[in-house]
């Protein structure tokens, strides 16, 4: 919206002091002509803004001249801003929202420690691109027409229409009551009914949205947090689980136990290591499991799995032991 962008403009501005019309270009998402016309829109509203010619000149605002915002104290600021280093608007679409509202912040601090808190949030990274072992931690991407349709049915409460591409299946329309959306490790989620019964929908998998005028069939207030709760337990007591009796050295234990669904009995050997009877989601996800342990982990149990891990030592051993 054109309102929110002059907002953006003079706030960047205060925090910059001048800045050309390129660079408000830039920082803005818009062309340099529509810049020049919001200049103008915010001469003719009063707003004190004038041009400095020359090789370093640009747009700038009256020295003393302030926006009218709501203050915060250090703390909520700083709050504010390490928050805002965080990438779970982008599966939402609230990216751009987000910046500008990270200027407003700013700007809304007293000048006696503004620059204290902005500095401080520059000294805390939360979620970076990438891990110690230089994997790029990638964000699902959500084309923003399709974010607002689904963030508009959200808030207003109406129903929406999704063409949703489900894992292996034909991409198929579907009219949903929308409950609340929720990311997780950067990846959004749609949380919903489709005929009273409970859905959750990947953003990333919806090909188009619509947002409709009837009203949602859903509850006035919702507990997001126990929703999600709920929908991990479904989703982890569906599949085809398979129970596995295992011993693993004590030392990699929680990465038997962080990669399983749930432990259902533990108990020590008497050489010290443990034995336990744990639940994976399916044989793949046993197998994948176990083969990371390699030698810290055996499988005592079902048979199928050590007939399976034994032939995939084999095949490595076969590849690697073969003259080249």
């Amino acid at each position: 919206m054109r309102a929110d962008r002059l907002v953006s403009l003079v706030l960047l501005l205060r925090q910059h002091g001048r800045l050309s019309a390129a660079a408000l270009a830039r920082e803005l998402e818009v062309s340099t002509r529509t810049v020049l016309r919001d200049i103008e829109a915010l001469s003719a509203a009063g707003v004190p803004v004038y041009a400095e010619r020359g090789r370093h000149g640009g747009f700038a605002l009256l020295p003393g001249f302030r926006t009218e915002l709501t203050g915060l104290n250090h703390d909520e600021a700083l709050a504010l801003l390490v928050a805002g280093s965080r990438r779970g608007a982008q599966a939402f679409g609230l990216g751009s929202a987000l910046a500008s509202a990270m200027l407003k912040v700013v700007d809304a601090l007293p000048e006696s420690y503004r620059d204290t808190a902005a500095g401080a949030a520059e000294r805390l990274l939360i979620d970076p691109e990438t891990d110690l072992l230089s994997r790029r931690l990638v964000a699902e991407e959500v084309p923003d027409t399709i974010a607002a349709e689904v963030l508009r049915a959200v808030f207003a409460g109406h129903k929406l229409r999704i063409h949703y591409a489900a894992m292996d299946q034909t991409p198929k329309w579907r009219t949903v009551d929308p409950i609340g959306l929720v990311t997780v490790r950067d990846r959004g989620y749609l949380l919903a009914t489709r005929s009273g019964a409970d859905r959750t929908y990947r953003l990333s998998r919806v090909l188009a949205a619509k947002e409709l005028a009837e009203p949602a069939q859903r509850p006035d207030r919702v507990d997001l947090d126990r929703a999600w709760q709920e929908r991990s337990t479904q989703f982890r007591a569906g599949g085809d689980q398979v129970t596995v009796l295992v011993r693993v050295h004590p030392a990699r234990r929680e990465d038997l136990v962080g990669t399983a669904l749930a432990v259902l009995a533990e108990e020590a050997d008497s050489d010290g290591w443990l034995r336990l009877e744990v639940t994976f989601q399916d044989p793949r996800h046993a197998e994948w499991a176990l083969w990371q342990l390699a030698t810290n982990a055996e499988a005592l149990a079902p048979q199928w799995l050590r007939d399976s891990l034994r032939n995939r030592a084999a095949a490595i051993a076969t590849r690697y032991g073969a003259s080249s």
